[in-house]
């Protein structure tokens, strides 16, 4: 099995070489290939997007390797929601993880069990942000409230005198969306 690896610090003051020494041998151990060390030196864990960790996403998209390994899942993603993201995007491009600390190996029985959990965890959060969300909503119309964007204060005559324009620059004039410059041309009318 070909296998990359991954490691990241959050600071120039700390090293990865604990990491990658610890993953070079979990690797040899299970008779897996490294075929590339990908390393974030100072980045957070909670950027989602990160020098190193991008190009390993476009290498996994290319085959370069079946298998990602880290030491810690917080070393590849601090939120839940980016590291589910991830695990996404690393599954459809047929490339299998593994944890070593945590003991996830998603190329085990196991392993796959607990991204489930993870997975039906993350899905329970999202559920209870949504139902505090209408619940804020109800709320707010209740006490009458207007919801959404504040209308954008164009006239007729405003419209008229940038209908010569294509989208982008009447929009730009009136310091609106192009979809509002398209609603008005087609219902003849501001709002």
């Amino acid at each position: 099995m070909r296998a990359a690896i991954y490691a990241r610090v959050s600071t120039d003051m700390q090293t990865t070489q604990n990491q990658l020494l610890e993953l070079r041998d979990y690797c040899e151990r299970r008779g897996w290939a490294v075929t590339k060390e990908y390393v974030d030196d100072g980045y957070t864990g909670s950027a989602a997007s990160r020098p190193a960790l991008d190009d390993l996403l476009r290498d996994a998209k290319r085959g370069r390797f079946d298998l990602l390994v880290v030491w810690k899942l917080d070393r590849i993603s601090r939120s839940l929601r980016n590291l589910l993201l991830l695990l996404d995007d690393l599954q459809h491009s047929g490339v299998s993880f593994a944890s070593i600390t945590e003991g996830i190996d998603l190329t085990t029985p196991g392993g796959r069990f607990m991204a489930h959990l993870l997975g039906a965890l993350s899905e329970y959060e999202k559920q209870i942000i949504v139902q505090r969300v209408r619940l804020g909503l109800q709320r707010a119309r209740k006490e009458g409230k207007r919801l959404g964007r504040p209308c954008a204060d164009v006239s007729d005559a405003d419209l008229r005198a940038v209908a010569h324009l294509s989208l982008r620059e009447a929009a730009v004039h009136l310091k609106v969306s192009k979809s509002a410059v398209s609603k008005w041309r087609r219902t003849g009318r501001a709002a």
